[in-house]
């Protein structure tokens, strides 16, 4: 069977980009935009491309603070330590936060996965000063 230059391109092609859409990342929460212009996370854990609410929660029951769960007020600033996580709730959906360096930040915002999570639900929305409350982020001072 004698394949043309062009067909042999488009079969090669369409073969390494099919391996590729499954090929495992490089790092923990590496990003990839899928076909349809969403994004997926790598869990270097679970070895498995997550959606980005999955791969936060897998995230979040593995690091080495305490998982706070969700909510829509930050846990006690007396009874958060180093490393903690939370699931903020705002009125545009949840972002992870992480407990670093004596205040909560953007999962992201620490672990720079990739710019795409700062865009993604409630995130952008995080620390707006017109959504009616101001969250504690770090210690007041004395």
């Amino acid at each position: 069977m004698k394949l043309r230059t062009p067909t042999l391109t488009a079969l090669l092609f369409f073969c390494c980009a099919a391996n590729a859409a499954d090929a495992p990342g490089e790092r923990d929460g590496q990003v990839r935009i899928t076909e349809g212009g969403a994004f997926v996370a790598w869990d270097a854990v679970g070895e498995r491309w997550l959606g980005p609410d999955a791969f936060w929660k897998s995230f979040a029951g593995r690091e080495r603070g305490r998982n706070w769960g969700s909510g829509t007020s930050f846990p006690p600033y007396a009874d958060v330590n180093e490393h903690d996580t939370f699931l903020l709730e705002v009125e545009t959906g949840t972002c992870l936060m992480y407990f670093f360096h004596t205040r909560w930040r953007r999962a992201n915002d620490v672990w720079r996965w990739g710019p795409e999570f700062n865009a993604y639900s409630g995130c952008p929305d995080v620390f707006r000063r017109d959504r009616g409350w101001k969250p504690l982020l770090r210690r007041p001072w004395s």
